[in-house]
């Protein structure tokens, strides 16, 4: 049956007009010319910041003016303005990619696999997030350099070097569109294909809805290429599902990739660490949250609400049952299930007993808040995990939680969450995986993601930074050397008119204290003194203790770190990791009570509007079958209104051009296109390259690629051969292989590797290798078993946009034939004699070395300069320079 709204789409949204470019110039400019004519009266004060630097300055300015006329917005609002069609760059190529309805049902039982029962439970049910609206697949954007492409189909070995990118955006606004211009700075960089999915955003599509798509795009990506030549990254949002699905895939035995790069991870929503009671002076994040308008999306009903939905509901169904008892049979929530969904949290402010009704987090509610997939600090350990690269931001609201997340990696067990989330299973795997390698970065007075200002110095320095990083991770992986970009004497942004403090860039220094960043205190004889130890991007130091911790300043010049026992996050008591604190539910209820009473009419008649829909049925009848409660944003309870309104519409209309947001692109995409002009100009053929060693050359005592093998290989024999999940997946791939024309997906080109390079190399695995007769099969897409999983591999057609158009139902079909192997991360253009025997056959094994852990710093040791009250996050706590 189906249910029909009787309310039109504005009224649902608050009766608003919807954001546009002109509306918000007119709320950014103010902040623009005030910030041009500050600056250059205010230049003592901003000395030795990364404001020193007008666009840097400016560009703090305009998002966080955004961010600001953004709070009187509806969700709805700033999602349509944040993913809005932006057109490429000619010389950058992009291509249309959905991934497989195969791979999200596999990442869905892997999903279900980790949560277990309690943890089913808790999110609702196993079957509600699965849900996606009609006519809407799961879609992918590869985004390469056009020069890239044109020489990965000359030279095979160009396309062993894959990235995928998680974009970030709180977990729900942003998008493919809107990051583009960071991403093809990352694939320019780097010389590589970038591959985003477009995933689910909150809050109609709450956790685990998204962490489902991004862990389908994984498995798809590494049906078609060796996870070798794949690393990870992601900002914000995406850092911290970068880390959530790194620990479902090392928990169910899937191969883990080379490496990952995680740009200030969101990796805690409970805040509770020192550096959110901040006042944000150097970050563009709002100290008090993010809050918006009142719509149908956000916020969702409370308990109270959703008690008087409940009734309405039952009411129109004729049903009566008692407060306390479940609803049995039906998709309607009693009033304690409906608590567990939207529970209060209790503080003590100024002596007074406040309480929060309304959900915190637009990503989940508040009860999930603590689940270790939504805030990886307590997961209870975070090692066996590939090479990790954590930049954070030394003047972002979180980067004490970045600081201990970072040291958590290396030195799992002296991390420990509190002994509440340790149960059997969780002290089994702290005593199985041995510590990650790190590379932690600390960008001094840098704001949250400083590669989204990618036309200012500092990210010019963090994008070099990371492009170095992954090279040494695929060469570590792949055993080759790696080539990466170089363009540091052509670049724009190393222009000395760039900045605004008389400094030149070019000439060698030491680094000089600013007053908010005074040096290390000289008893600590390693890190006393304050002359720079390196520079942004150059090779990879031996790793210390599983760890290179580097302080880095906007110059891009490396200076040691303070040790833990000098870092606020590092001294956080273990029992408060995961506890909200005072000071930030303060900031956060004054701003709710602000919008509330600003906005009290726009809300009565959302909540008249959802009334009218409960009635109707359409609120909880989701039908997804008993034991399924969607948390109270989720879209899928109103799945019934959804479908209709889709059924509804006769085509899906084209996205518009976002103007806005193709200003600020080009914005962003300026210094690649002048960098490649001043190519031309120079007469270079092409941007001079460095090569990264992967050896012994740098980053001595990093665990092998090997290790992250085997160590995947022993846990899929400890799951009785792998889980249900993997065995559900070999089988649905082994069907798929005899089936042609029912996949649709974008893979790497079969004739990447010739069967030259093959015997040149001497890459005949074990004489496994055999050429074909018939020449079409080198261009058949293929299936064959990698580290013990079956696996699928394509080579499609490319599907090119001009970036005058926009359509992503532009789709290629390819059909999956033959068996293949894969060498180098690519495609062969020969076949298997027969079927491996074991996955030990094309699976490198090595046996894993011990290693000892860290010692955490003790808990109640005070940084100089803070009081103990400071260090368990209690009051407001400066920048990290002042704690250094």
């Amino acid at each position: 049956m189906r249910y029909v709204s009787r309310r039109n789409s504005r009224r649902a949204r608050g009766d608003v007009s919807a954001m546009h470019t002109t509306g918000v110039s007119l709320a950014v400019t103010p902040a623009v010319v005030s910030t041009f004519f500050s600056h250059y009266l205010n230049r003592k004060r901003l000395a030795h910041k990364p404001t020193a630097h007008l666009p840097y300055h400016q560009g703090i300015a305009v998002v966080r003016a955004f961010l600001d006329y953004a709070a009187h917005r509806t969700v709805e609002d700033i999602q349509a303005f944040t993913s809005p069609w932006v057109p490429h760059p000619q010389w950058v190529k992009v291509d249309k990619v959905e991934i497989p309805e195969a791979e999200l049902s596999r990442a869905a039982d892997l999903l279900v696999n980790h949560l277990g029962p309690d943890g089913i439970r808790r999110v609702g049910g196993k079957e509600w997030w699965r849900w996606r609206k009609p006519k809407s697949p799961l879609r992918a954007e590869w985004i390469e350099m056009k020069a890239d492409y044109e020489e990965r189909q000359r030279n095979p070995e160009a396309g062993n070097r894959v990235m995928l990118y998680v974009h970030g955006g709180a977990y729900y606004m942003c998008s493919v569109d809107e990051h583009r211009y960071q991403i093809q700075r990352h694939a320019r960089k780097l010389k590589a294909r970038v591959l985003a999915p477009r995933y689910r955003l909150a809050p109609q599509f709450p956790f685990p809805c998204g962490l489902q798509d991004c862990l389908a795009t994984y498995l798809h990506l590494i049906s078609q290429q060796d996870p070798s030549t794949v690393v990870l990254a992601g900002d914000s949002a995406g850092g911290g599902m970068i880390l959530a699905m790194l620990v479902i895939l090392r928990d169910s035995g899937i191969p883990l990739p080379a490496g990952a790069a995680l740009i200030s991870p969101w990796c805690d929503l409970t805040h509770s660490f020192p550096s959110l009671a901040g006042d944000a002076s150097l970050d563009y994040i709002p100290p008090s949250g993010f809050h918006h308008k009142p719509s149908m999306a956000w916020p969702p009903p409370n308990q109270e609400e959703m008690e008087e939905l409940k009734r309405v509901a039952m009411e129109q169904r004729g049903i009566k049952t008692s407060d306390s008892e479940p609803s049995v049979g039906t998709a309607i929530p009693a009033s304690g299930e409906a608590a567990r969904t939207t529970p209060r949290l209790v503080f003590t402010i100024d002596g007074e007993q406040v309480e929060l009704k309304e959900q915190i987090q637009l990503y989940t509610t508040n009860d999930l808040m603590i689940h270790p997939l939504v805030s990886p600090v307590l997961q209870p350990t975070l090692g066996g995990l590939p090479p990790l690269l954590i930049m954070v931001g030394g003047g972002e609201l979180l980067r004490d939680e970045q600081i201990y997340l970072a040291h958590k990696c290396a030195h799992p067990s002296a991390y420990l969450p509190p002994e509440e989330f340790l149960d059997e299973r969780a002290r089994e795997l702290i005593k199985k995986y041995k510590p990650t390698d790190v590379q932690l970065q600390v960008w001094d007075d840098m704001c949250h993601v400083g590669p989204t200002l990618a036309f200012t110095r500092p990210a010019k320095y963090m994008y070099r930074s990371i492009a170095q990083f992954a090279a040494w991770a695929l060469a570590r992986a792949q055993k080759t050397p790696v080539d990466v970009r170089n363009d540091s004497n052509i670049s724009v942004v190393s222009d000395t008119s760039s900045t605004s403090d008389n400094e030149n860039p070019t000439q060698p220094r030491s680094a000089a204290p600013s007053p908010s960043q005074p040096p290390p205190p000289p008893s600590t004889s390693a890190n006393s003194t304050y002359t720079s130890v390196g520079h942004a991007g150059d090779p990879l130091p031996p790793f210390e203790s599983h760890m290179i911790r580097q302080r880095v300043t906007r110059h891009g010049e490396i200076l040691p770190l303070p040790p833990p026992s000098e870092l606020p996050g590092c001294c956080m008591p273990r029992e408060q990791v995961g506890v909200t604190k005072v000071e930030t539910a303060r900031k956060w209820l004054e701003q709710r009570r602000r919008l509330d009473e600003r906005y009290r009419k726009v809300r009565a008649r959302v909540h008249a509007t959802r009334l009218r829909e409960a009635a109707e049925g359409a609120l909880f009848d989701g039908g997804f079958g008993e034991g399924e409660v969607p948390p109270p944003s989720a879209l899928a309870r109103r799945r019934w209104v959804i479908e209709e309104e889709v059924a509804g519409k006769e085509k899906k209309k084209k996205k518009e051009k976002g103007l806005g947001l193709s200003w600020w692109s080009s914005w962003g995409s300026k210094h690649d296109q002048v960098v490649m002009r001043r190519e031309e100009r120079a007469g270079l053929h092409r941007t001079p390259t460095q090569v990264v060693q992967g050896g012994d050359e740098q980053g001595q005592g990093a665990r092998g690629f090997e290790e992250l093998k085997e160590q995947a290989r022993e846990v899929r024999e400890a799951r009785g051969g792998g889980s249900e999940a993997s065995e559900r997946a070999t089988a649905a791939h082994e069907n798929e292989a005899g089936t042609e024309g029912d996949d649709e997906q974008e893979g790497v080109q079969a004739s990447a590797v010739s069967s030259g390079r093959s015997t040149a190399e001497g890459e005949d695995p074990k004489g496994l290798a055999e050429k074909p007769s018939d020449p079409a099969a080198t261009a058949a897409a293929t299936t064959t078993t990698i580290a013990g999983q079956s696996a699928v591999h394509s080579a499609p057609e490319e599907v090119s946009k001009d970036g005058k158009g926009h359509d992503d139902d532009d789709l290629t079909v390819t059909g999956v034939t033959g068996k293949r192997v894969m060498i180098g991360g690519v495609a062969t253009p020969f076949s298997l004699r027969k079927e491996p025997d074991t996955a030990s056959m094309i699976t490198l094994e090595s046996g894993g070395t011990a290693v000892e852990d860290g010692e955490r710093p003790a808990a109640d040791t005070p940084s100089p300069g803070a009081d103990k009250e400071k260090v368990t996050g209690a009051d407001e706590t400066a920048p990290l320079g002042s704690k250094l």
